[in-house]
């Protein structure tokens, strides 16, 4: 399997964070592309650093490294996810602007109807969020904010994290007990 993972600037850099390490340990192959205000969410939000992300990588990109191997249609790949995807990305992608690998990336998957799964974070949402949402969902984007199950009973953020990684997980077709099942 072959996946594409991207952090953008929004807040949440931990879920593309995890989801990078849950397929690093299954020795899934992946092509990372961090954004600029990516690396500096990670910064402020985290202890980890981009070394330490590009070294769990398969491979890895700079954001305008148009000339990299995702960027392309004959690019083979299972799916691309954006953890967390800014708001200014999901705007980019649903308007077609792909000014950048991570927005060119997400318009190649769309236009070769490949998985593609986006973990907005904001709130609250304006019209214009929401009808980007849309617009991208019914090209057949798949919507997952990172909302928090409560009913699993969490004890930590890295439970909440995991609960939404393993609902990802599940959308890859990835076996994974990171999440646990509503019985």
């Amino acid at each position: 399997m072959r996946l594409i993972i991207a952090i953008t600037g929004a807040s949440g850099a931990i879920y593309g964070i995890t989801l990078l390490e849950e397929l690093a340990r299954r020795k899934i192959e992946t092509h990372l592309i961090i954004s600029t205000w990516g690396k500096k969410i990670i910064e402020l939000e985290t202890t980890h650093s981009t070394v330490y992300l590009t070294e769990k990588a398969s491979f890895s990109y700079h954001d305008e490294e148009m000339t990299a191997p995702p960027a392309s249609g004959s690019f083979l790949h299972q799916g691309m996810v954006i953890a967390p995807c800014s708001m200014k990305t999901l705007a980019a992608i649903a308007h077609g602007w792909a000014e950048s690998l991570i927005t060119r990336a997400a318009d190649v998957t769309i236009k070769e109807k490949r998985l593609l799964i986006l973990l907005p974070r904001e709130t609250p949402l304006s019209p214009i969020h929401l009808e980007n949402m849309l617009k991208l969902s019914r090209l057949g984007v798949t919507i997952m904010p990172p909302v928090p199950a409560f009913y699993l009973r969490p004890e930590t953020i890295q439970d909440l994290v995991n609960q939404t990684i393993g609902r990802v997980l599940d959308l890859l077709g990835l076996e994974n007990n990171q999440i646990k099942r509503w019985s």
